[in-house]
């Protein structure tokens, strides 16, 4: 392509035009650009020549298997032109063009949920919003902000003709054939009045500057002549004004924090500075460089499970390959963004290459050790702790899956997460294994847990009554994923894991022989009791046994120590997998009042019924569903119209 850019100055809809419709959403997209963002209009430019950055890299990853896509110019630019007669800015590259379908696909239509997240995710701060923008892959719509009507002239490389797009923002645009001699696209800004700032070189500048100065490709605007050179008639050239070289391939001593901060916000479309980073340089029987960052936020989607990770870009000897190459990084670290570039991959790599590849492999184990030793740096940083509560908070939850997904590492994974317990249930960001072991309690041999929905569930759990009496601290887990990942991760530092709610409990040293005798005693009376409770229940529990667990409450419910927890049934059976009927353990406690009451009924319905009853609270206080929540109430409202019946007389 030439230095000279093609400028579209005529911009009325030719014969073979066709009018179109935009998508509703992207209706809704293009009145909040043009009437909410108005305060934070030079995002405009971050967005226009990021996107021309990125058809510039599809054309060189697209042009190693189709060399005819270059049309014989592979010298690749993105040029910024003003032209204050016509009160246009234009934006152009010598990208992969686009086809006239990909035209109406990528700006008339959005099949992406990228829309619809975006407007979702709006909170009314109007510079906070605009911020957004690029995060949900809507930044072209950002030229209406500053134009009144935005033109695309574009053409695929191998097409023989190019296409335009016209459209003012309101509900249609037109599409027409247009000839277009230059591969690529040139996205022309009729301004509003009002912005004649962008018409002025200066300003532009300071925008390729501020917020595109490590676009790995030079962006050139015209040259600032002197007065005496434009009395002299002489025309401008073309200069470079960024620094047009990847800021990851260049010495970390000449980088400041600024650098890599900027870096990040253009390349991974964010709004905020990175939360932290780590930058480094492998040589030896392999070469590569990492530069990898961990966001102050979750992305929107962090959780969809049908969606890809765009985290870290790999680059094959500063030539982009893919953005969505989940080879690089496992998927507990899905929120990790930047890039790897390696000079030992071959160019022509392939996903297929990709699956199989001895060296891709050790750069992934290498890049997850310098991720994870990056979160380590920030949980051992008292001087700014603030850092790994961000972390702790935000991706705390997903870092738990490298328990299941990453065996060799998850030592390492487990020191670094973080629990709510029963002696720190506001502990922010919460409580390491570590520390927890340090507080055990003498003769404790295992660290002790409950799975519940929420905090409020869980700390009110009837199952940790003897924990909170013997002052031992119990982690209180909420995530789903928790169920998970202690299917996975049994022992800490040689310390096992036991739930307090599976199982017969078994404190060891925690409890004196006086303490077991008693157990014992309270067993061997009360067998009658637990046989006649069982016969009443029948099949709906497996077993009916002295508590070892209660201090205050009447019952509760038990599941096998091998067996599925009650909270993991209830989470499987709400993602509609179809469970096989396990019956659970009912533990009495003999010495509470209701208890005591049930002994001592003689009639048989009647006992009966409270057995019935007695179970059915147990499964409440766990936040499980009754199968017949209609007949509890009745026994309820029996129970108690004959409680006040004795009370009157």
């Amino acid at each position: 392509m030439s230095e000279e850019q093609e400028h579209v100055q005529e911009t009325a809809a030719g014969a073979n035009a066709e009018k179109h419709g935009f998508q509703a959403e992207v209706k809704q997209l293009l009145q909040l650009m043009i009437h909410s963002m108005y305060s934070n209009k030079e995002v405009f430019s971050r967005e226009l020549i990021s996107n021309a950055s990125d058809a510039l890299d599809t054309l060189r990853f697209e042009g190693l298997k189709d060399d005819a896509l270059f049309e014989g110019d592979a010298e690749l630019a993105i040029w910024v032109d003003q032209d204050k007669d016509a009160r246009t800015v234009s934006i152009s590259d010598n990208g992969v063009g686009m086809t006239r379908d990909q035209v109406m696909e990528r700006i008339g239509t959005i099949a992406k949920s990228g829309t619809r997240a975006f407007l979702d995710s709006l909170s009314g701060d109007e510079k906070k919003d605009a911020k957004l923008i690029g995060q949900f892959g809507v930044g072209f719509y950002s030229a209406f902000i500053v134009a009144d009507q935005v033109v695309v002239d574009t053409r695929r490389g191998g097409e023989a003709t190019g296409v335009r797009w016209i459209s003012d923002g309101g509900g249609e645009y037109t599409l027409e054939e247009i000839d277009k001699p230059n591969r690529g696209t040139t996205v022309t800004l009729h301004l509003r009045e009002g912005e004649e700032e962008f018409l002025e070189p200066h300003r532009m500048r300071h925008l390729v500057k501020t917020y595109s100065d490590h676009i790995a490709f030079p962006i050139k605007m015209r040259e600032q002549l002197s007065d005496e050179d434009v009395e002299a008639g002489k025309e401008a050239d073309w200069e470079q004004v960024n620094r047009g070289a990847p800021l990851w391939a260049e010495p970390k001593a000449n980088l400041s924090d600024e650098d890599y901060a900027e870096f990040y916000k253009h390349s991974c479309n964010d709004f905020e500075d990175p939360l932290t980073w780590t930058h480094n340089k492998v040589e030896g029987s392999q070469e590569y460089t990492n530069l990898l960052y961990i966001p102050q936020r979750a992305p929107f989607d962090l959780f969809d499970p049908n969606g890809k990770a765009h985290g870290v870009k790999l680059y094959v000897q500063r030539v982009f390959i893919m953005d969505d190459a989940d080879k690089l990084m496992p998927r507990y670290l899905r929120f990790v963004k930047g890039v790897i570039d390696s000079n030992d991959l071959p160019l022509n790599v392939s996903r297929e290459i990709l699956q199989n590849n001895r060296l891709l492999d050790k750069i992934r184990a290498g890049s997850v050790k310098k991720v994870l030793g990056l979160i380590e740096s920030m949980a051992k940083d008292d001087e700014a702790p603030e850092k790994f509560k961000t972390f702790s908070n935000e991706f705390g939850t997903v870092l738990k899956e490298g328990i299941v997904e990453d065996h060799e590492n998850q030592a390492k994974i487990a020191k670094l997460l973080r629990f709510k317990t029963t002696t720190d249930e506001s502990a922010d960001p919460g409580v390491s294994l570590d520390t927890y072991i340090e507080r055990m309690q003498e003769g404790q041999d295992k660290i002790y847990y409950i799975t519940a929905d929420t905090l409020a569930e869980a700390k009110h759990s009837p199952h940790l009554e003897i924990f909170k009496k013997k002052n031992i601290e119990v982690l209180l887990l909420t995530d789903r994923v928790d169920e998970w990942v202690m299917a996975h991760m049994t022992e800490y530092e040689g310390k096992e894991f036991a739930s307090v709610a599976k199982g017969a409990l078994d404190l060891g040293e925690a409890e004196s022989e006086e303490e077991k005798e008693q157990q014992k005693k309270l067993e061997e009376e009360s067998s009658d009791l637990v046989g006649r409770i069982k016969e009443a229940l029948g099949e709906r529990v497996n077993e009916v046994r002295v508590t070892h667990r209660l201090t205050d409450s009447p019952a509760c419910l038990v599941a096998d120590e091998h067996g599925m927890s009650a909270h993991l049934e209830r989470i499987l059976k709400e993602a509609g997998q179809a469970m096989p009927n396990q019956a659970p353990h009912l533990e009495i406690n003999p010495t509470h009042p209701l208890v005591e009451k049930l002994a001592a009924e003689q009639g048989e319905t009647e006992f009966a019924d409270f057995s019935q009853m007695l179970f059915e609270q147990a499964v409440l206080a766990e936040g499980g569903e009754l199968e017949d929540p209609a007949t509890f109430v009745r026994r309820m409202n029996q129970m108690l119209l004959a409680v006040s019946r004795g009370a009157a007389a």
